[in-house]
């Protein structure tokens, strides 16, 4: 009896292996991958129909998932997608310890493609298109369903507070602007990248009967998309549409570069092109932000076009949906303002004011923004008055709806009339034909001009490795060579940084001055700062940051190129007592700086922490408007991340006290450093200086004192200032340097203390805990 139900046993173990061969390719450890091969640069399904492996992108190339199977390869899944393409000599290694890792010689990196939680004895790309690693007990410990990007193949799962995020273009497949989210509730819906989940943001959705909560979206063989619920007790959902027949067809979901989400099919029979089987929404320009920023969505018969804002240009003149930039040089804030307002007539934008007037008129709309030096356009409808700075967002064009943008535009200088003697009709068709003509001819030379530079810039972004920037990011590209000649090979220093020196450069033959950042030779680790700081700045637009203007990425040189600032950094005119500016100029400057943090927190995407807001990070132009610069130690939040954990950054004597104690780094790390600058703004004095007397030297410990013994004015000394004003901005600065974090005031209500539109209660004793700032 034992030998017989051991040779049962012997045999369901037989079929079952038989069975796991039939389903999957096994590969072992050891295994290589390399992309410059064809015969050993994927893992094939049993059926061929799907290949794990090196796909061509971009310069380089990309590890992911593809159909294998059909003439028109596509791209399913991909690895570590916002990664750089990787070089030829890339190899994918399923090591002998069981992980699976990139390696590249030229780079001299090594990339984690699956972070499984143990050691996994063997992989298989099975016929579900899903990449799967096995520990020794023959349990799945990894697969690529689980980690999904733009792509949803039949049999997978989309689950609760998981995404499917469209890529770049069809060729890019890093992460681009929308994604789909399933959410908690049972909502299954669409929101661009970056903003909160919330109904203001979203442009599609569908629901669960119900509400049912902790539904998943499912696609099955047959083309049908449905919703479920986990425990398996909710009715399922059809989204597909029609009973056609589905053999011999392979079906995919996938979200679109352009904010849609699509059901593909493709006859396997009959080897043709993918086919939309269904698609939502219909409207092309619901997904907000399609057009970038400072453009606005116009929907045509079949698809959508981007129009720029008035005084706005293409950022990439070949892609559409890059988002705008403005055509002439904004004047400063100090300045006379040569503008005027020009309306662009049903457009919606984002909801992002700095200030809404009631009971207001058309001409008393724009008026008001003329008047307003931070306001850059005007929202203008049914009397409500809504003004706005850039970069404005999401615009799109809905004939429904009465909204008038009026957008600041500078005024041209006007051509002096004159008189000129009338032409006969045939003068005027000569001179018309000629220009036609000259036009056309000019055309052609640009044509091939710019032809010229695009082979030229490829063949040197291949020479060089360049930064591949996002697609909303414009700067302009430098040799070294180029930036040793803009600055007189580094001949007059200006300062110095966290991460180099910085030298005062002319472009334009001479007529616009620019300061070059000057990086330290990176080593690998240091690279991530330089490709940081590229990205996060290149993205950046606010009166108040300092504008990066281009970079360098040749061989082992990293230059950064911003705007020059003639009037230096904010510790040269505070701390030197010749250049100190009158207590209504050092509350200017205060303001400046506080809605410049604003605009990193709350307003850009995505939100930024500076960790090193110091005076000498605060740079001053020719009007004394003051601009928050290196962002080189900035820390990106994602969406739904507003903590981060890292080791101390910043200088000393502006760190929070967070840093020292371990514990999770917020925003408020910059509001403590801008209380630490606001009390040296006021006293005119570095925050810790040991050539005075003991117990004055610490200036946050001496304000403190002072407040408290009602002595406020020993700070400012002999400068005769408003005492009610000195105690105002006082508190607002001792609340900003409270040991506990959560007690501070968020950036923006400080700014709103500090223009006096909110009551500013008495600080406690900077080690009593209080719930005042909690309601933000």
């Amino acid at each position: 009896m034992a030998t017989i139900y051991l040779l049962l046993v012997l045999s369901a173990l037989i079929f079952t292996a038989q069975a796991q061969q039939g389903q999957s390719n096994i590969v072992k450890p050891g295994s290589l991958l390399t992309p410059a091969t064809t015969t050993n640069s994927s893992w094939l399904s049993p059926s061929g129909l799907y290949a794990f492996g090196f796909y061509k992108q971009g310069y380089g190339y990309a590890v992911g998932i593809f159909i294998e199977g059909i003439p028109q390869k596509t791209v399913v899944w991909t690895a570590n997608r916002d990664d750089s393409p990787v070089p030829a000599d890339a190899i994918l290694n399923f090591t002998s310890d069981g992980q699976l890792v990139l390696q590249s010689a030229q780079q001299g990196t090594k990339t984690s493609i699956a972070n499984s939680p143990g050691v996994a004895t063997s992989a298989s790309m099975l016929d579900s298109g899903n990449f799967v690693l096995h520990n020794s007990d023959n349990n799945t410990i990894w697969q690529s369903f689980d980690q999904p990007t733009d792509t949803l193949l039949p049999s997978q799962h989309l689950l609760v507070q998981k995404v499917l995020s469209s890529s770049v273009s069809d060729s890019n497949h890093s992460t681009g602007r929308f994604l789909l989210l399933m959410q908690q509730d049972g909502y299954l819906a669409m929101y661009p990248v970056g903003t909160p989940y919330t109904i203001e943001y979203g442009y599609w959705n569908y629901v669960t009967p119900g509400q049912e909560n902790n539904a998943k979206l499912n696609l099955d063989d047959n083309g049908h998309l449905y919703l479920d619920s986990i425990n398996g007790k909710a009715g399922i959902v059809d989204l597909n549409i029609g009973d056609n027949s589905t053999k011999g067809l392979l079906y995919l979901l996938r979200i679109d570069a352009d904010g849609i989400l699509r059901l593909y099919s493709h006859n396997m029979d009959q080897n043709g092109t993918w086919s939309v089987t269904w698609s939502q929404p219909d409207d092309k320009c619901a997904p907000k932000g399609l057009c970038g920023l400072n453009a606005y969505c116009v929907e045509t018969d079949q698809s959508f076009g981007c129009n720029c804002l008035p005084g706005f240009a293409l950022i990439n003149q070949s892609e559409m949906s890059s988002g705008c930039e403005r055509n002439f040089t904004a004047e400063s804030c100090k300045a006379s303002m040569p503008y005027t307002m020009e309306a662009v007539n049903n457009t919606t934008w984002e909801d992002k004011n700095i200030s809404v007037l009631s009971s207001s008129t058309q001409e008393a709309c724009k008026a008001a923004c003329l008047q307003d030096c931070n306001c850059d356009a005007a929202q203008f409808k049914q009397g409500e008055c809504k003004k706005q700075s850039l970069p404005l967002r999401f615009g799109r064009l809905l004939e429904s709806d009465p909204n008038i943008a009026f957008i600041k535009v500078s005024i041209s200088t006007p051509t002096t009339a004159r008189n000129v003697p009338k032409k006969s009709k045939k003068e005027v068709l000569i001179i018309s034909v000629s220009l036609v003509a000259f036009a056309f001819i000019m055309l052609v030379i640009f044509g091939i001009v710019r032809y010229g530079y695009r082979v030229w810039a490829c063949k040197k972004e291949s020479n060089h490795g360049n930064i591949v920037l996002s697609e909303d990011v414009s700067l302009q590209s430098f040799t070294y060579a180029e930036l040793e000649k803009v600055t007189d090979n580094f001949k007059e220093e200006l300062g110095r940084g966290a991460f180099g020196i910085v030298y005062k450069g002319e472009i334009g033959n001479g007529k616009k001055l620019v300061a070059v950042k000057r990086l330290e030779k990176l080593l690998a680790e240091r690279e991530r700062e330089f490709q940081s700081e590229m990205k996060v700045i290149g993205r950046t637009h606010h009166k108040n940051l300092v504008h990066l203007l281009g970079y360098c990425h040749d061989g082992l040189n990293r230059l950064l190129v911003y705007e020059y600032m003639s009037n230096g950094s904010l510790a040269d005119i505070l701390f030197t007592p010749e250049k100190q500016p009158c207590w209504d100029q050092r509350m200017e400057i205060a303001r400046d700086i506080a809605k410049g943090i604003l605009y990193l927190h709350e307003e850009c995407m995505p939100h930024i922490i500076h960790c090193d807001i110091k005076p000498q990070n605060i740079l001053m132009d020719e009007n004394m408007c003051a601009k928050i610069s290196d962002f080189g130690l900035s820390k990106l939040l994602k969406p739904d991340q507003t903590k981060t954990f890292t080791g101390i950054r910043g200088t000393r004597g502006y760190v929070a006290p967070e840093w020292h104690r371990k514990m999770s780094v917020t925003v408020k790390v910059d509001v403590y450093s801008f209380g630490i600058v606001l009390l040296e703004i006021i006293c005119c004095r570095k925050g810790v200086d040991y050539n005075i007397l003991e117990e004055e030297a610490i200036l946050e410990e001496w304000a403190y004192h002072c407040f408290e013994c009602g002595e406020l004015g020993k700070l400012v000394g002999d400068d005769k200032v408003d005492k009610k004003q000195l105690e105002r901005i006082t508190k607002v600065a001792l609340w900003c340097i409270l040991y506990e974090p959560s007690l501070r005031p968020s950036i923006k209500k400080v700014l709103q203390m500090l223009e006096g539109t909110m009551d500013i209660p008495d600080p406690p004793s900077r080690s009593v805990a209080s719930s005042v700032w909690s309601k933000e």
